[in-house]
């Protein structure tokens, strides 16, 4: 009678119907050193639950918080710093003298053409550091000619 119990506790116990009443009397019968021989094959499993029940951790676990960066307070840092940067290096009092007036309009014309000089120079070297965008670019055309040869298979393979 026993024997016949427990065979109908392990079905239900692989339908996952059983009770941890009845997962307990499974366990206290297959640690017994006498078992059906037919029910051997589930002895190292339930011998294995209670081994693995008796087993702890005794590593120490260290714990570290997460810092988490605030990219919002980073942005408002660097815009209060990109003003101050500009308010600081315009001067606040100009006199009449210091306005460069030109009589000569060849001189003025010079001194534009050295400003707008100055001002191409620094936006070239902003240019020089996106020319890998081309390589970009010729790599997105070869992928283009992919799609093409795909389709053109499929079209073969209908």
């Amino acid at each position: 009678m026993e024997l016949n119990n427990i065979e109908n506790l392990l079905e239900k116990y692989e339908n996952g119907e059983t009770t941890l009443k009845e997962e307990q009397e499974l366990k206290n019968y297959f640690s017994q050193e006498t078992v059906a021989t037919h029910l051997e094959i589930y002895k190292p499993m339930f011998t294995y639950f209670t081994v693995n029940q008796k087993e702890t951790f005794t590593k120490t676990v260290p714990l570290k918080s997460k810092k988490t960066i605030s990219y919002k307070w980073i942005s408002v840092a660097a815009v209060a710093i990109l003003l101050l940067g500009i308010f600081f290096n315009t001067p606040i009092f100009q006199q009449e003298d210091d306005l460069g007036t030109f009589d000569d309009p060849m001189t003025a014309y010079n001194e534009v053409v050295k400003s707008l000089e100055l001002i191409s120079n620094s936006l070239n070297k902003g240019t020089e550091k996106l020319g890998y965008l081309d390589q970009l670019d010729a790599g997105m055309s070869k992928v283009g000619y992919l799609d093409e040869m795909e389709t053109k298979t499929k079209i073969i393979f209908k």
